[in-house]
């Protein structure tokens, strides 16, 4: 695309340079240049862009977006402005062409339920043609796979990917939104068809400060939405009423306590499936999902009060829904011929343990253990909280790592046991001798639960990172057992 028609009528402070040159592409990491991109260079709370303006110019870098003009560089195009932020999704709408438009998208946010959720409705939109994917896993756009370093990456990259899957023919496609996105702007630019508010617990408060200001950032997904589109909430929690009291779109609610347009009778929970009467306007149909729980329930609820207000039939729902293959580290289950169970979940707040060890306690026939770890320079007030919550519902719990990233672990651990009220626990630092440690406890029934990590492949330490997937680990120490 040419420069003059990438910023025309964009308010830009001083534009030094041909605007004739040819752009190829946009990106704001320095290691991503191409000749004849375009470079963003945003100040950040720990990197500064124009720190990295001379690496871009030589990587290819054709022109730059900056707050402060520069005489010296010679030949090369500067845009200045006063708010690179605010310009930066303009640029990036433009350049791919507006691809939310041609899209029917949903926007899936919440403390928890959100991969989940949005896996859920790939399955089942997958019936009417090619769909997409962006999330904590993984961005997937048709047949293609690419791991995932951000629940939702920067607003370029979510035009970028969101362009690809309209090009590969993708009609649906289903976005993981973070509080952080949220905060940071990352979806400026953007238009949901549908957004799903899944719940609202403690998490992200170090960055956030408090519930309050954590779900104002939540309710900002509202501002996203079409003109006609949707909003889709659980009416059992609290928050996202609050959240999406001010919208005047069409809502549609689900629950399982309090009335809602779509909710369950006659529930049944197993260790192998979740069985339902579904109710709503259209009278009821019995479901079932592979999905453990009560908090999964809430999770499938919510698909289908999506999928349904997009006409798909409740057949075609309960179908998908009775043959979904799951999604790694979400409740992934590892089942061993002597009647044990060894279940890697993602559970890493105090109200996601809370509700995966309950189901767990609920189903298990001897007893449950649980290994788990908190991450490094992240939300310290829950560490006594969940080791807490593992305690009340754990025969014993094994505390470990987690990514203690540049925190030292000792203390990490420290202050996990300072939530502990009985000696029914042990701490072992090293994460693959901790999973050991639960699987030669396991006798004939009994179930653990390895929290935490989930779908994760790496352990983040001070200095280092190394592969590290709770489930292959698992699976080996299984392996030299037997």
């Amino acid at each position: 695309m040419k420069l003059k028609k990438l910023i025309k009528d964009i308010d830009l402070k001083v534009i030094k340079g041909s605007k004739e040159i040819e752009i190829t592409g946009i990106t704001n990491n320095s290691k991503n240049i191409a000749p004849g991109y375009l470079f963003v260079a945003k100040r950040g709370k720990v990197f500064d862009g124009n720190e990295y303006i001379t690496d871009a110019i030589m990587a290819g870098a054709s022109c730059v977006l900056t707050d402060f003009y520069n005489p010296f560089l010679e030949n090369f195009v500067q845009l200045i402005t006063e708010n690179v932020a605010e310009i930066e999704p303009l640029l990036a709408k433009r350049f791919y062409n507006d691809p939310s438009k041609d899209l029917f998208l949903v926007g899936v946010t919440g403390t928890n339920g959100k991969t989940i959720s949005s896996y859920l409705l790939k399955s089942i939109f997958e019936h009417f043609g090619p769909t997409g994917l962006m999330g904590t896993i993984e961005t997937i756009i048709g047949d293609c796979h690419y791991e995932s370093s951000l629940t939702t990456p920067d607003v370029i990259t979510c035009n970028k990917f969101l362009r690809e899957m309209v090009l590969n023919e993708v009609k649906s496609a289903f976005m993981e939104v973070s509080s952080h996105a949220l905060s940071q702007k990352r979806i400026d630019g953007l238009l949901y068809d549908t957004i799903l508010f899944t719940n609202l617990s403690n998490e992200h408060l170090d960055y956030h400060k408090t519930m309050e200001e954590y779900a104002k950032e939540k309710a900002k997904l509202c501002e996203y939405l079409k003109p006609n589109g949707t909003i889709v909430y659980n009416v059992d929690d609290p928050w996202c009423e609050k959240m999406t009291f001010n919208s005047s779109q069409t809502k549609i609610t689900f629950g399982i306590k309090e009335k809602a347009d779509y909710y369950p009778k006659n529930i049944h929970y197993s260790l192998t499936n979740t069985k339902f009467t579904l109710c709503s306007e259209e009278g009821e149909i019995e479901m079932e999902s592979p999905l453990l729980g009560e908090f999964n329930l809430y999770n499938v609820l919510g698909v289908i009060a999506i999928a349904k207000a997009r006409g798909v039939s409740l057949e075609i729902i309960r179908d998908s829904l009775k043959n979904f293959q799951g999604v790694n580290g979400r409740m992934e289950t590892i089942s061993l011929e002597n009647g044990n169970t060894i279940i890697v979940d993602f559970a890493h707040t105090e109200d996601a343990l809370e509700k995966v060890l309950s189901v767990l306690k609920n189903v298990t026939k001897g007893k449950l253990y649980t290994v788990f770890g908190c991450g490094g320079k992240r939300d310290l007030e829950k560490r006594p909280k969940m080791a807490s919550v593992a305690e009340k519902y754990s025969d014993f719990v094994i505390v470990t790592s987690d990514n203690p990233r540049s925190e030292s672990l000792d203390k990490i651990n420290d202050e996990i046991c300072k939530g502990f009220l009985t000696n029914d626990y042990l701490v072992e630092a090293d994460r693959k001798t901790a999973i050991a440690k639960g699987i030669d406890m396991l006798k004939s029934t009994d179930i653990l639960l390895i929290a935490g990590k989930g779908h994760e492949k790496k352990q983040i330490f001070a200095h280092k990172m190394i592969d590290f997937d709770d489930v292959k680990v698992a699976k080996e120490i299984l392996n030299v057992l037997i």
